[in-house]
């Protein structure tokens, strides 16, 4: 099946312009059948804006194409966000988004007359918010209910989705923004995996003491936020709360002091306990580690547990993935490699959580 789409611009004299389909009736971002999953300010509730990779878009609509307005921030110049859309079962593709103001026209299978949509953001927080500003479609349908399980996947690049997909660009060519693809990393297909909602919080650079490539914060500064890149906007946890928080930090930290890396990894899993006081913590090994960094990461990681333990997070517990996955741009993991690392922590988490 041929998917089909074009951007134009949103606004012309102060009004919104809309390319639509015979008989499609408009609705505003905040429909009660429109579902955003994922740190979503809604300061402005038409126009929800998003930071975050992986912040997914849901609706059902009956008809045989669907109009979707964003708004891209174009943090960078001419630098765009890029999203994933995904119509029914059929297989998921990648659109790089053009216009500051855009219009997607979806078309999907003519033989069905009823259709479930997922609009994912691959692009990180780096590149700026995506903003809904409306669907157009023959009729909104009543989505399915949500699944009841939840996870947050808190870390930095290798949890965004930087650097493992180079169906555009090869690595070390085109724009560094070029590889992001988080709706194919590993917290995502995990989720899908264990039919699981999903949120990732995770920031490129982030460490959990110290942070690389020029960034000013660590994440127990930003993990409440919704803009964790500009350590911006607070979060409201009740609008999420997870049975599973994965933590994967380190990458970036290097080797340090062990007192000092485990004394700030427990008073942030305190501060989190407090946000989520039912939910169960796995702390994940950096997986694009070389070996003497991830020999390190893992003693730290085990004194975090016991010592998360001594005061009081009974629910927690660590997983090491079982070799290291960096063959992706800049050592990360390949979009292949992700997977692999989805198979290994579903897995996991499954046995841990008794999911089946």
């Amino acid at each position: 099946m041929m998917f089909r789409f074009f951007c134009c611009s949103l606004l012309c004299m102060g009004f919104i312009t809309v390319v639509a389909q015979p008989r499609s009736t408009s609705y505003a971002a905040n429909h009660p059948q429109i579902r955003i999953t994922g740190r979503v300010s809604t300061e402005q509730p038409q126009l929800p804006r998003f930071w975050a990779p992986g912040v997914y878009i849901e609706l059902s609509f009956r008809g045989d194409s669907c109009t979707i307005l964003l708004g891209d921030e174009m943090k960078w110049g001419t630098n765009h966000n890029c999203v994933e859309i995904q119509i029914d079962n059929e297989p998921s593709y990648k659109v790089w988004l053009t216009e500051k103001d855009s219009v997607l026209h979806i078309a999907a299978n003519k033989k069905q007359r009823m259709h479930k949509l997922t609009i994912t953001k691959n692009t990180e927080a780096d590149m700026g918010y995506l903003e809904l500003r409306g669907v157009r479609c023959n009729k909104l349908l009543p989505l399915p209910k949500a699944p009841t399980r939840r996870i947050e996947f808190f870390g930095n690049s290798i949890t965004c989705g930087t650097g493992m997909d180079t169906q555009d660009a090869p690595c070390n060519s085109g724009q560094w923004y070029d590889q992001h693809r988080a709706s194919k990393a590993y917290g995502p297909v995990t989720a899908q995996k264990l039919n699981a909602q999903w949120q990732l919080s995770s920031v490129s650079g982030i460490g959990l003491i110290h942070s690389c490539c020029n960034k000013t914060t660590v994440m127990p500064q930003v993990y409440d936020k919704i803009n964790m890149t500009d350590n911006a906007l607070p979060w409201s946890f009740s609008r999420y709360q997870p049975d599973v928080v994965t933590i994967c930090l380190g990458q970036n930290d290097g080797i340090q002091d062990s007192v000092a890396f485990t004394k700030a990894y427990v008073q942030l899993l305190l501060q989190m306990q407090r946000h989520y006081p039912t939910a169960t913590f796995v702390l994940l090994n950096s997986p694009m580690a070389h070996a003497e960094l991830n020999t390190v990461l893992q003693r730290y990681i085990l004194a975090v547990v016991q010592q998360s333990r001594q005061v009081g997070i009974s629910r927690i517990t660590h997983y090491f993935y079982r070799q290291r996955y960096a063959s992706g741009c800049d050592s990360h993991p390949t979009m292949a490699e992700h997977a692999q690392m989805a198979e290994e922590l579903s897995a996991f988490v499954a046995q841990t959580m008794g999911w089946k």
